[in-house]
Formats: C-alpha cells, sequence, structure tokens
C-alpha cells in the first residue's frame, strides 16, 4: 500500500465519489507535482494538493515571507517573515500532510535548472507571477511533454489553464509581449481572488492526474470579481508560433554570444554579464549589431528584452535570445 494511503479514512469523501475511489487515490499517492512558487497563489496550491493526498511535490521559490505577504498567503504566520518560504511551507504541510514527500527548494527556477526540475514530474504548476518563469516552464513542458497548469491575478481578477503535455503551449495562446506591465507589488491584488485562481489550479491539476473527462488540457479560465463575471475559452487547436525568443540563463551564455544590457547604469551598476555592452531600448537598433553572432537582450524582467527583440526581428535576420536578470538570483 502507498505511504500515502496509509489512514485511508481521512480520503473518504474523495474515496467515495465514483470518479476517484481507491483507485484514483492510488494514483494521488503515486504522483509527483513541480510546484514553482509558494505565494499567493501557491499557498492554496499547496493546501489543497496536500490535503488531496498527492504523494511527492518538489517546491521551488528563493523568496522570504514578508509582512506584506501575511493577508493572501495563509501558510504564514507573523513569526515567518524572514524565513524562506519553502521552509514555512515545508513546516506548516507536515502537519496537515505528514505523509508527503516534500523537496523544498530555496531558489528560483531559472532557464539553467528548468529542465532538471521538470523532467520527474508528473504535472507542473506554475504559481510564480512572472512571465519570464511562465514562458521558460511552458517551452520546456512542451518539449518534454509535461502539463502545464499556469495562472495569474491581478487586483481582483485573474485565470487558470492547462498548457502543453498535449495540449498547445503558452506561446501559442499569447504570442506577444505583454502590454500590462503591472504586478501585485506595484498594482495589488486581493487575497480571495489569488485564493480561488490557486484552488483552481489545485483542481486542475488533479483532474489531470485522474485522467478525468473532459479534460481540461487547452483550456482557459477567467474570474473577474470586479465585473462579477466568470468564462472562459477552448484553445486546443490554437496553432504554436513559427518563431519565438527563447530566455537562457547565466549557464547558457556563450563566449560569442553578442550580450546587450537595456538596464541603464543608474538601474543597476552592475551589468548582465562582464562582456555586455550597455544599449538603451532608444538607441539600440539592427544596424549596431554584428552578423553571425546570438544577440542575447537582458533586463530585469525579461520585458524590455523581449520588446526590443520583436522590434529588432524585421531588420535582424540573426538569433536573438532574452535573458532575464531578476530571475537569476
Amino acid at each position: 500500500m502507498a505511504k500515502g494511503l496509509r489512514n485511508m479514512t481521512r480520503f473518504d469523501r474523495q474515496i467515495s465519489l465514483p470518479e476517484i475511489g481507491t483507485a484514483g487515490q492510488q494514483k494521488l499517492a503515486s504522483a509527483h507535482i513541480l510546484v514553482i512558487g509558494a505565494g499567493g497563489l501557491g499557498c492554496p496550491v499547496l493546501q489543497y494538493l496536500a490535503g488531496a493526498g498527492v504523494g511527492e511535490i518538489t517546491l521551488m521559490d528563493g523568496d522570504t515571507v514578508e509582512q506584506s505577504n501575511l493577508p493572501r498567503q495563509p501558510l504564514y504566520s507573523p513569526a515567518d517573515c524572514g524565513r524562506y518560504k519553502v521552509d514555512a511551507a515545508r513546516q506548516y504541510l507536515s502537519q496537515i500532510a505528514p505523509d508527503l514527500r516534500l523537496h523544498p527548494h530555496a531558489r528560483h527556477l531559472t532557464p539553467d535548472n528548468v529542465v532538471a526540475a521538470v523532467a520527474p514530474a508528473d504535472v507542473v504548476i506554475d504559481a510564480a507571477d512572472s512571465y519570464a518563469v511562465s514562458y521558460t516552464l511552458s517551452d520546456h513542458c512542451h518539449q518534454l511533454g509535461r502539463p502545464l497548469v499556469t495562472a495569474s491575478a491581478l487586483a481582483q481578477s485573474g485565470y487558470a489553464g492547462v498548457f502543453c503535455g498535449g495540449a498547445p503551449s503558452l506561446r501559442a495562446v499569447f504570442p506577444d509581449p505583454p502590454g500590462l506591465t503591472a504586478t501585485c507589488a506595484d498594482a495589488g491584488v486581493m487575497g480571495p481572488v489569488v485564493g480561488m485562481i490557486g484552488a483552481l489550479q489545485a483542481q486542475l491539476a488533479l483532474k489531470l492526474l485522474l485522467s478525468h473527462q473532459p479534460s481540461p488540457r487547452g483550456r482557459l479560465f477567467s474570474i473577474d470579481l470586479a465585473g462579477l463575471e466568470m468564462g472562459g475559452f477552448d484553445f486546443s487547436s490554437a496553432p504554436e508560433p513559427e518563431n519565438a525568443f527563447p530566455f537562457i540563463g547565466r549557464d547558457g551564455l556563450t563566449p560569442s554570444d553578442y550580450i546587450i544590457d537595456l538596464r541603464s547604469s543608474d538601474e543597476t551598476p552592475v551589468p548582465a554579464a562582464p562582456t555586455a555592452l550597455r544599449i538603451l531600448p532608444k538607441d539600440l537598433h539592427a544596424k549596431v549589431l554584428p552578423p553571425g553572432r546570438r544577440v542575447v537582450l537582458a533586463c530585469h524582467s525579461g520585458l524590455r528584452a523581449w520588446c526590443a527583440a520583436v522590434a529588432l526581428a524585421a531588420e535582424f535576420p540573426g538569433e536573438l535570445a532574452l535573458l532575464a536578470v531578476g530571475n537569476q538570483g
């Protein structure tokens, strides 16, 4: 009997469902989920997956608990401030799900470690609130055939959807740089909104593990509590874009790369790499780029780099890649 099924009475309400039963509960106990992010979305994801009896979770998050996190991150208490979120989450989850095999990693997901993180997982959940992370995960989940449950929340609205693993990738649905650059940190968010969307991510992941039909693959679900509306759409037939600019990590840089740091020296005195040239986006054009070399565009979040790549692609025939320096911690 699987370790997570030793106390069968704990899961009586789930096992009594005909679409789950003992066999379904066994599937959950044998499953391995990768969760990226232990913040507003990640907290309900972790609570509900652990509570449902998922046997193994790998958790990655390099941030620490802050007081401003507490209203929307109920895994943590004021006493946890300053601790790594993954350590505080491990303490909490060990109490509510003592049989859970949790692997906490106090580091961010990057293009350098994504393959090692994704490969062992049955399902990947993106709760990181970073589009550089989201697209990095999507690219590699699409390549490795892993389903990706990704979500976003801001103010009183958000969405969750299931990409890759037999469904189109995130790039097929959102091929262009995001026009909205606001984050929860500067635009705000209501705690119950991220709670609802994180719980939805957990439910979608459970449906994937249990092979429930209809499958959530290729579906996006939206919530707008400001306008009191809910919706969604099917994107299962969305075509993959012909050209995409990949995010790479520092370990992916080569001596032949032509690296451009789009940040000013006032923003950061340290360039993205020792050989990086500083060129502001307004001064960047194809004529300054050397032919025959990969051009790597760097900025903090990756957004300026992505927008610059889109502008350059019409005139520059060479290879372009993106480096999100703020995601390399």
